[in-house]
């Protein structure tokens, strides 16, 4: 009995203390470490329709140099996205059902929010920071002969698209970080199961790689 009491009050210090701990950098990022070049920025950034000529430029890179095996890239990197939305979206956050900052009814004035509205549906975990991880992740692995070193400016993009959810108050600190790991591994257990289905993807040229 004692010790029952003792594991529940060690973990309500635990969570009590990751409370604080978000809560905290949320205000300092969202409302100390800001400026009009971030404000105008991170809006945009963050959407999703922002990046639709990147997507259209990899699909046509891609099958330039490696062809028919494109398609099959294509058709994981939609199994992952859709795995990654699906499990932070659907499943988790209605699960844990916690408000965003911009819509708790105590926080809510206090937020800087750089939206239009509050975005809907729940807060944890960021369903960007997943989808985002989660592609990154799939990139950096299966296009490593391809892009090289490249494939590390994807997973910056993907923090800092995250990190942009914070900024503009529609996350916490530690929705997004949690986002990332979750759609990481599942980043990584996608682009396994390609390596191990098809060959690693090649330039049809290798000498090409370091033009």
């Amino acid at each position: 009995m004692i010790s029952n009491i003792f594991l529940i009050t060690f973990w309500e210090r635990i969570w009590w203390w990751l409370y604080k701990q978000d809560m905290y950098l949320f205000f300092k990022i969202n409302n100390d470490w800001h400026n009009s070049f971030l404000d105008s920025v991170f809006p945009w950034w963050r959407d999703a329709n922002t990046w639709i000529p990147l997507y259209l430029f990899l699909i046509i890179f891609l099958f330039i140099n490696v062809g028919k095996k494109a398609g099959w890239w294509i058709l994981f990197v939609i199994i992952t996205v859709a795995l990654t939305d699906q499990i932070s979206s659907h499943l988790i956050k209605n699960l844990v059902m916690r408000s965003r900052p911009c819509a708790d009814s105590i926080l809510a004035n206090h937020v800087r929010l750089l939206l239009n509205n509050c975005s809907g549906g729940y807060s944890f975990p960021s369903s960007h920071a997943t989808n985002h991880f989660g592609f990154a992740v799939f990139i950096f692995i299966t296009l490593k002969n391809i892009i090289g070193k490249w494939r590390y400016a994807f997973l910056v993009w993907a923090a800092t698209i995250s990190y942009g959810q914070v900024y503009v108050g529609v996350h916490y600190p530690i929705d997004v970080f949690c986002g990332a790991i979750l759609g990481s591994i599942i980043g990584f257990i996608i682009s396994y199961i390609f390596n191990r289905t098809f060959e690693k993807l090649q330039l049809f040229n290798p000498q090409s790689k370091n033009l």
